[in-house]
């Protein structure tokens, strides 16, 4: 698996930024498949933190069509990824994986950043 060196502003900045987050080969498929069967390529994979959760941050993700203003913008494998270019501090060196168990299945996080997280796994404090 690839990832790029460096950021593409989506919206001018200035430096290259490495990419914060690493899609396992599980996400990277579950993300296409997604994007595949909705018809919607040429979209891109929007990771964020919002304020919130029980430990102070959580994760968000999204599929948009265009860039909020200071996204950066990655490609991995064939999937543009948008980083909220506050964000990349918290999330520089994440990765995410696409986890299935049972009847449950979705997006999980390792976080080096995170000094605690809470139970269900959807927020952290740094």
């Amino acid at each position: 698996m690839e990832i790029s060196p460096s950021a593409t502003p989506a919206s001018p900045s200035t430096g290259a930024v490495e990419c914060p987050v690493r899609l396992s080969e599980r996400a990277l498929e579950a993300v296409k498949q997604a994007l595949r069967e909705q018809k919607i390529d040429g979209h891109s994979l929007r990771i964020g933190l919002v304020p919130g959760g029980c430990a102070g941050f959580s994760y968000d993700m999204d599929v948009v069509l265009e860039a909020a203003p200071g996204d950066l913008k990655f490609e991995q494998a064939g999937v543009s990824i948008l980083v909220d270019a506050k964000a990349v501090p918290l999330l520089k060196g994440t990765e995410v994986d696409y986890v299935q168990d049972g009847l449950r299945a979705g997006f999980s996080f390792s976080n080096p950043n995170a000094r605690s997280s809470c139970g269900c796994g959807s927020s952290f404090q740094a």
